[in-house]
């Protein structure tokens, strides 16, 4: 199965090497269809309702993970809410622990060049 790297969000561009998606819809296709890399995710989508939060339930219900997944949301509250339900699918043992989860806000407009290592590290 072909690994990717997938961003998702409705405002910042990705990384490059990237796939970008901007719905939990998209998302969990290609969760279902590649062997994911690295999945980065927002919270605060274009749909209030269909957001980040959801995708970690969906994907926690349906085992869809990725070798290393970071929360890069600016919404310091649910991107937290995130961070801690995949650690108590760790905790629960739904999820593996060798899986890496971090909690890494980025700015709306500017990202510096430091962040982006985090991303570059996967390639």
């Amino acid at each position: 199965m072909e690994k990717i790297s997938v961003f998702m969000d409705d405002y910042r561009s990705p990384p490059d090497g990237y796939v970008f998606v901007e719905t939990i819809d998209e998302c969990i296709e290609l969760l279902r269809k590649f062997d994911i890399e690295h999945l980065s995710l927002d919270h605060d989508l274009i749909s209030k309702t269909r957001n980040g939060t959801m995708l970690v339930q969906m994907m926690i219900d349906e085992k869809l993970f990725a070798n290393r997944i970071t929360i890069h949301s600016a919404n310091s509250v649910a991107g937290k809410g995130m961070y801690n339900h995949f650690k108590q699918a760790q905790k629960d043992l739904i999820m593996p622990p060798t899986i890496i989860v971090s909690l890494r806000p980025l700015p709306l407009k500017f990202i510096p060049p430091r962040v982006l290592q985090h991303y570059m590290d996967v390639m």
